[in-house]
């Protein structure tokens, strides 16, 4: 690959800002500096624009299968549409495997499919829906296999106990694999869901109302209290969407507690009334949990801006909207959940974040990039502008604007949860490893270019945010 120099941008970091130059060689991060000269270099001029080391999307299922249902991308769709959005490594979350399986054969299955077709790097998640002595002894083989976190439900069929939990968490302290969350109370859901229908109460809008605010709360002030009795055992709570859950989280984390958070834009902008779109589209915004209320956004924002929200990552899960209708137009219950969103999150956090004021560019680069990186293992390596580091680089337009819709979009989905939104800030320019993957709206890799990154023990790393949680 040749050398590429990326002259007259502002670089931007978690930490830091400042006009340069940034030279690329071997696949890593050579130097950063003023005037940087080298012959024979490929160069991109980023004059007016933002260089930022490559998003990190936390949580994904770009290639989920659930029952019948698949999602529409697969690894290759979906690794792209993530390229052409600025992010260079996602870490990929299983679906339940077969009946009985070992804790690694989900990461094996997935790996190996990954492999062929991913166009930007990877990691992938444990999963846990059974446990048994076999499993608990199989955490400690995760490390060796380069897999730092594995994924706990508190709802659905691979669900676990508070006494499974217990046991988890006491072998993952030990084998120092980070335990990540879907914190929603399941007997809550299932009594709700089957009142409703009873009720003849079957349309979208009674998805939201049978997965209640404090459904959520209740979750996650569980785990935190399971984590408590375990002792110094780090937890990782995904898709935060309420103020109440995050009352709790910033309680315990006053309390000394190391609890993590992550936030994903359709909690950070959408709200219920979503739920009441005509035409049935309010089906498009099934996913749990569900959109919530203004002040549960503004609160999540809050979070994000001090500090005690760590993460914002996407639970990109691109079921269609055919296959939504289909399924679930006369029962909400049965329609498949997930919305897309891996292309969209830099720049919707940067136009409705960064542009408003709601969090500085430096907290922008971090939340997306850099402390995803530390929490899944991948920091140095990953999320990091830094001499020896790869090479994985986005440069993003502050003044392109477009306004959303799936014809724009690289994704596969045929719709947006954010369609119709006017955004100003976008990716043009995303490298991995050295080598430019998008540019000038056209992919230019070969499938399979990413690679599988073996991800360490997470780093729980607190920004300096000058305050404290009081509201």
């Amino acid at each position: 690959m040749p050398d590429i120099l990326i002259k007259n941008g502002l670089l931007v970091t978690a930490e830091d800002s400042f006009e340069g130059d940034l030279l690329i060689a071997d696949g890593v991060i050579a130097r950063l500096g003023e005037a940087i000269t080298r012959p024979g270099a490929h160069v991109i001029d980023a004059g007016g624009m933002i260089v930022m080391p490559g998003g990190v999307d936390a949580h994904t299922h770009l290639n989920l299968t659930v029952g019948k249902n698949k999602v529409c991308d697969g690894f290759y769709e979906g690794s792209a549409a993530a390229a052409f959005g600025g992010t260079t490594c996602v870490v990929e979350h299983p679906a339940f495997g077969p009946d009985g399986c070992g804790l690694l054969h989900q990461v094996r299955a997935y790996q190996k499919e990954a492999a062929g077709a991913c166009v930007v790097d990877f990691g992938i998640h444990g999963v846990f829906q059974h446990v048994s002595e076999q499993i608990l002894d199989d955490i400690e083989t995760l490390m060796a296999h380069g897999v730092s976190s594995a994924k706990i439900y508190l709802t659905y069929a691979g669900r676990l106990t508070d006494e499974q939990i217990l046991s988890v968490l006491a072998r993952a302290k030990t084998a120092g694999v980070l335990a990540a969350f879907h914190a929603e109370n399941h007997a809550i859901i299932d009594f709700l869901c089957r009142r409703f229908i009873a009720e003849g109460k079957h349309s979208p809008k009674y998805h939201a109302l049978s997965r209640p605010p404090y459904c959520e709360a209740e979750a996650v002030y569980r785990i935190i209290a399971l984590a408590e009795a375990v002792g110094d055992v780090p937890v990782y709570i995904v898709h935060l969407s309420t103020q109440a859950g995050l009352e709790i989280i910033e309680s315990a984390r006053d309390r000394g507690l190391p609890v993590v958070a992550e936030v994903c834009p359709q909690h950070l902008l959408l709200e219920d009334a979503c739920y009441v779109t005509p035409d049935h589209k309010g089906l498009q915004y099934i996913m749990a949990p569900p959109a919530r209320k203004a002040a549960d956004r503004a609160a999540l924002w809050q979070g994000l801006s001090r500090g005690s929200i760590d993460v914002v990552a996407t639970d990109h899960c691109s079921f269609s909207f055919a296959d939504k209708l289909a399924q679930g137009k006369d029962d909400f219950s049965r329609c498949p959940g997930g919305v897309p969103g891996v292309e969209t999150r830099l720049a919707l956090l940067f136009s409705e974040g960064v542009l408003p004021g709601r969090i500085s560019l430096n907290r922008f680069v971090d939340v997306v990039s850099t402390a995803p990186a530390r929490l899944m293992g991948l920091f140095p390596q990953k999320g990091n502008l830094a001499p020896g580091a790869d090479a994985d680089v986005v440069i993003l337009d502050p003044n392109l604007e477009k306004t959303i819709t799936p014809d724009i979009l690289r994704q596969n989905a045929d719709y947006s949860p954010f369609e119709g939104r006017r955004v100003r800030g976008w990716p043009v320019v995303t490298i991995v490893r050295g080598r430019v993957v998008v540019q000038q709206e056209a992919l230019l890799v070969e499938k399979g270019w990413g690679q599988y990154i073996r991800r360490k023990r997470a780093v729980l790393h607190r920004p300096n945010q000058g305050g404290t949680h009081a509201k």
